[in-house]
């Protein structure tokens, strides 16, 4: 394939000519150069027309002008690249016969002041941007070509060396200044020049603050709905829970309702007549419970309702009731397994680990129901062996038990 462009060895610039490469030769003083079937890459800004040659300077356009929109023409522009220097000028002859027959006439670089020349591209610009900047200012000073620079820095072709007919003849004025006059000039020029790139380097600085400001804005914006989604999420999940609790409420009391129930059956009362029938006077359930056949309460229901006691006195802490229902499991267990075994079967009231496991919660009472008793001064609960009755035992244990696993145990 056709080499398309001139590639520079040394910095890598992909260059369209043989001119622009002896143009960048005098620039950096570069001679590597090699063809390449890459090609110049072509960006054209849509709105207002302006072609970038590399990716870097559309990102200057845009941080420039604010256009974001960039048409890629460069499979459109490209051609084999000519290795032949054109020619660049003709015998005045072949120019007044290519006139008189019609034909286009022959272009050349148009002559200018060679010091003024030189002034500028001391001063950095390239030579066809100073070519070109004293051309069409006239030709006159070095203010003037810099001023035209300055007005026309935005130009699509200011980068582009002019061209004139061959047979039009600008004659290059001579400077009106001395030289040290123009050496004044040159270096207040100079020093405007990089005035205006200060400027410049400082308007970006402010641009890069602004977008640095945006940027913060946009992501404390962003932090802001992040969290008001996590709140509003959490609002939902508690309401969900509480939706999920008032359910597990509504269960909870259905089940209370049926063991009360239960337990009534149990115990040889009536159903509990509905909240909404009017309740009887005083004197018809006194009526009703005379008529009741009574039972005196087994020993096992004084355990269960002192246990159940114990529970609703303590509600607030479950974990200091369950360890002290565990605890005289133990006692109660101890005993039932070594009848025979005082130790089992006396208890130093004044004890800490007694006081702190039953004693805070007033669990003597209980162990006063399976047996034990006040001895020595009420210093110690003692069981006699003669007054050890399994079946007691048993009913305690089994009470304890379903204290202990319960959940519903002493809720009514």
């Amino acid at each position: 394939m056709a080499g398309v462009s001139l590639k520079c060895g040394d910095c890598g610039a992909l260059l369209k000519s043989v001119e622009e490469a002896q143009e960048h030769a005098e620039l950096t003083s570069h001679s590597n150069f090699s063809e390449s079937t890459e090609a110049v890459l072509n960006l054209v800004c849509s709105s207002c027309g302006k072609p970038c040659r590399s990716k870097i300077e559309s990102d200057l356009h845009t941080k420039r002008t604010g256009h974001t929109e960039f048409i890629d023409k460069t499979l459109e522009a490209v051609i084999p690249i000519s290795l032949e220097v054109p020619k660049v000028a003709k015998e005045s002859e072949e120019a007044i016969a290519a006139g008189s027959t019609g034909e286009p006439e022959e272009m050349v670089v148009p002559e200018v002041d060679k010091k003024l020349l030189e002034e500028l591209e001391a001063m950095g610009f390239p030579t066809a941007r100073a070519t070109r900047a004293l051309h069409f200012s006239g030709n006159t000073s070095l203010e003037a070509a810099v001023n035209w620079v300055v007005e026309h820095e935005a130009d699509p072709d200011i980068d582009q060396m002019p061209m004139v007919p061959v047979n039009r003849h600008v004659e290059a004025s001579k400077p009106s200044l001395t030289p040290e006059e123009m050496k004044l000039k040159a270096q207040e020029l100079r020093e405007r020049a990089r005035k205006k790139k200060e400027e410049e380097e400082r308007r970006m600085e402010r641009e890069r603050e602004k977008e640095r400001i945006r940027v913060g804005k946009e992501l404390l914006e962003a932090k802001r709905i992040e969290e008001e989604n996590e709140r509003k999420r959490l609002v939902a999940l508690r309401k969900a829970e509480k939706e999920e609790e008032k359910r597990a409420r509504e269960k909870i009391r259905q089940k209370l309702e049926e063991d009360k129930a239960e337990r009534r059956r149990k115990l040889g009362l009536p159903p509990e007549e509905p909240s909404a029938a009017p309740k009887p006077s005083a004197s018809i359930v006194e009526e009703k419970k005379s008529a009741l056949p009574v039972r005196p309460a087994t020993k096992a229901e004084h355990i269960r309702e002192c246990l159940r006691s114990l529970k609703q006195n303590h509600k607030d802490d479950d974990a200091k009731v369950k360890r002290a229902f565990q605890t005289l499991l133990t006692y109660i267990g101890n005993v039932a397994r070594n009848p025979d075994e005082e130790k089992f079967r006396k208890i130093r009231l004044n004890n800490q680990t007694f006081q702190d496991r039953v004693g805070s919660v007033k669990g003597v009472e209980f162990l006063e129901l399976c047996g034990f008793e006040k001895v020595e001064g009420e210093e110690f609960l003692f069981l006699s062996r003669n007054k050890v009755d399994m079946q007691v035992l048993n009913s305690a244990g089994s009470e304890l038990n379903s204290a202990i696993n319960n959940p519903f145990f002493g809720v009514l």
